[in-house]
């Protein structure tokens, strides 16, 4: 994934907080990677044999924090996406919905500029779906970040106040007035959904 500095450009440039991410050796991109994107997967990528709790904190290791630190803050952000009770239970003992929101909290836990979220409704009932969804619109607002979806879910797609949608090759950019005139503005690092 390009956004995420996961692959790298072959042609062109991608500049991400003033640096080409194309040029950058993989040791550098290891640490803007960790130090700047949180990723939230469809199928939630979760370790079989890490309790939710040290899901979350794996996601700290790479940052050469303190392990009680690390603890504290796998903690809080499981409890803000309402997995207070669920810290020590092991991936095979969570719905679909708890995977997605342990992932949810990986992301988080970070502090990241940019949350990349591809398809992290995907494998979700439709009440479930609607929850994740809240639950990322409700953060995102709260925390001020970048959050770029990538769906085939019209009905996700439709709570973005901008979307990109790629089809045939080509790029087109909506702002979606409605959400716009609900209150729900749509900054240059406001949601944006790419449907793909």
């Amino acid at each position: 994934m390009l956004l995420g500095a996961l692959d790298k450009p072959s042609s062109g440039s991608l500049v991400f907080d003033g640096q080409d991410l194309g040029t950058l050796p993989e040791s550098r991109l290891v640490d803007v990677r960790a130090q700047n994107f949180g990723f939230v997967f469809q199928n939630y990528n979760l370790m079989p044999t890490l309790t939710a709790a040290e899901n979350v904190e794996a996601a700290l290791v790479p940052l050469h924090m303190p392990t009680p630190q690390r603890r504290s803050r796998s903690v809080a952000a499981l409890a803000e996406v309402g997995l207070a009770d669920r810290l020590s239970h092991f991936p095979a003992e969570l719905s679909g919905g708890e995977q997605q929101r342990v992932a949810i909290a990986r992301a988080l836990v970070k502090e990241p500029k940019v949350i990349l979220a591809d398809e992290p409704t995907g494998n979700l009932d439709e009440v479930t779906r609607a929850e994740i969804v809240a639950l990322m619109e409700r953060l995102w607002k709260e925390r001020g970040m970048t959050l770029v979806v990538v769906t085939h879910d019209t009905q996700v797609a439709r709570r973005a106040p901008r979307t990109a949608l790629i089809n045939g090759g080509s790029l087109t950019l909506r702002v979606n007035r409605r959400k716009v005139a609900q209150g729900r503005p749509a900054p240059p690092e406001a949601v944006e959904v790419v449907e793909s």
